[in-house]
């Protein structure tokens, strides 16, 4: 009797070996040595710390957090070319490897930071008042950097397109709540979605940087998405190889669209930031139209969830008209929002399923 396999994670990405698992402990404990001797420093120089909101140790716990998750990243990301699965990275040209790894990091960086951020923020609102003295500022770097290096190091270890498509979803929502949750007008939902992004404050550097960062995340999903699908094509489970050069190129157009709109807030150009939005949400359409025939050699309930996305699609746009006006501008455009990025994470899933045999 064959033994299971046991060289995937629940959820289909690749186990770590042991080589990865060692030197992710390795970094992390070279981390938690940065850790300490940060968190002592951070004590010399701000010996009044406590958790309340007031006193910044929430953004000194984030920063340390962000730069070690940026030097993991970088190490990790760059020696998992050489895993196995991972050998076609290394024939990519090296502009498009560079791009890829930048924004790789950027997004890890980013949840680092976010997560440590509002990780002492909650705390702050447990210890309300709590000193932070020498020993437990060390104690709490030392921890807070291990563990930021050993999870950012297993993440960019193990990346597929699937894991990929995980890391986008996860970077959008934490970013966009983070915005939500400290922007200066609590009352930005009777505006825009957008209206996050147009104020002088950290909450809407958050929302822009989400978006510019999600772009170039979406546009290195792409290669990845071009990989999948070649292999598709090789093994005849697409039957249009000129999908696999298409869709990608959708792919790149929305992760660009998608940045635009955070690189051109509505305060500063309304007229490119319209015309990125709406371009992103034309791609996500071509996507929908074109999938029976790019995408032909995928399994009928994928175009049947596909085609539910483009009626719930065309459903939101009629309740928004002046003519119905049930939802409001906002609404309208967290729904679509949603949706967009519902189906890739359902595409992505049907994409690595469509060869397995059953």
């Amino acid at each position: 009797m064959a033994s299971p396999r046991t060289d995937l994670l629940p959820d289909g990405t690749p186990a770590p070996t042991r080589r990865v698992e060692s030197e992710a402990v390795y970094l992390a404990f070279a981390g938690g040595i940065a850790g300490a001797l940060y968190g002592f420093v951070v004590a010399l120089l701000a010996p009044s710390l406590s958790l309340a909101d007031e006193d910044p140790f929430a953004l000194w716990a984030a920063i340390g957090a962000a730069v070690v998750a940026a030097i993991a990243a970088t190490i990790g990301y760059w020696r998992s070319r050489n895993r196995p699965g991972q050998e076609w990275r290394r024939s990519l040209p090296s502009w498009k490897f560079t791009v890829n790894t930048i924004s790789v990091v950027i997004v890890h960086i980013a949840l680092a930071f976010l997560a440590t951020y509002a990780l002492y923020r909650v705390l702050a609102l447990g210890f309300i008042g709590l000193p932070v003295i020498t020993f437990w500022a060390v104690v709490l770097m030392t921890v807070t950097l291990g563990l930021s290096a050993y999870i950012v190091y297993l993440s960019v270890s193990s990346m597929t397109t699937q894991r990929m498509s995980s890391l986008l979803m996860t970077f959008i929502v934490i970013g966009t709540l983070t915005a939500m949750v400290t922007t200066p007008d609590p009352e930005w939902w009777t505006v825009h979605f957008s209206h996050l992004g147009s104020f002088d404050a950290l909450s809407s550097w958050i929302f822009n940087g989400t978006l510019i960062a999600g772009g170039l995340l979406v546009t290195t999903f792409a290669v990845y998405i071009a990989n999948d699908m070649e292999e598709q094509v090789r093994a005849g489970v697409l039957e249009n190889p000129r999908g696999a050069r298409v869709v990608p190129i959708l792919f790149v157009v929305m992760g660009i669209m998608l940045a635009c709109v955070g690189i051109f807030p509505v305060d500063v150009n309304l007229a490119l930031h319209n015309i990125s939005a709406s371009g992103m949400a034309a791609m996500f359409i071509v996507l929908l139209v074109s999938g029976p025939t790019l995408l032909r050699g995928m399994p009928r309930s994928y175009f049947v969830a596909s085609w539910s996305f483009f009626a719930a699609t065309i459903a939101s746009v009629i309740l928004f008209i002046p003519a119905v006006g049930y939802f409001s501008l906002t609404a309208f455009e967290i729904i679509v929002f949603a949706l967009i990025f519902g189906w890739i994470a359902v595409f992505i899933r049907f994409l690595e399923a469509a060869g397995r045999a059953d």
